[in-house]
């Protein structure tokens, strides 16, 4: 009896290890970010290709004022930047200071939306105006959205790294760390996006 016994509690301990996994979270996301990306990979190599193979008439390309977009470009990574500042600031358990830098990075999102809007309404093309036009809209549209969403991500992660009562503090920082990864990412896409559509 006494090794039955024996067995059964190594067999639970076993049983315990078994249930503890490595936590697959942050590579998760990597894995959606990559697939993501692809989809604005597609977006630009068919602009790319498009003209390289049928380069369009005068008429149908606009040349682009530049200071919205680089004002936009400059928000983006300025916020990247605070974002990072929000996440040292948790590691040393500041919630305070935390706070003050995602909200001032969820600012510059919302900035950077604003003065996406004032764009579309100067721009001398509609939707519909030619290939050019249609693909200007869906990217740029499309890399909104993602700001959109992430600006929430940040305004979320804001309410939850709160001091007391917050779920988000040092000990457990992956939602922050996260919406941090995602929020590079909308980042990194607007600069190759910007270089594409802007100045090449």
């Amino acid at each position: 009896m006494t090794t039955l016994t024996n067995v059964n509690h190594d067999s639970d301990q076993h049983g315990a290890e078994n249930h503890e996994h490595a936590d697959h979270r942050l590579f998760g996301l990597a894995t959606f970010l990559v697939a993501d990306g692809m989809t604005f990979a597609g977006f630009f190599v068919a602009y790319l290709t498009f003209r390289a193979v049928n380069p369009l008439l005068p008429d149908a390309v606009y040349e682009l004022e530049l200071p919205l977009p680089t004002l936009n470009t400059v928000l983006l990574l300025v916020s990247s930047a605070t974002f990072h500042r929000a996440g040292q600031a948790l590691k040393r358990d500041q919630a305070e200071k935390c706070q003050r830098w995602l909200l001032l990075s969820a600012g510059l999102g919302l900035a950077f939306l604003v003065s996406q809007m004032v764009e579309y309404f100067t721009l001398p093309f509609g939707l519909t105006d030619n290939l050019y036009a249609s693909t200007f809209y869906a990217v740029t549209g499309f890399h909104g959205l993602h700001v959109t969403l992430g600006a929430l991500m940040i305004l979320i992660v804001w309410w939850q790294s709160r001091s007391p009562g917050g779920r988000i503090t040092s000990q457990n920082p992956f939602p922050l760390e996260a919406a941090e990864l995602y929020w590079h990412f909308v980042d990194g896409i607007w600069v190759i996006l910007f270089i594409i559509f802007y100045l090449l």
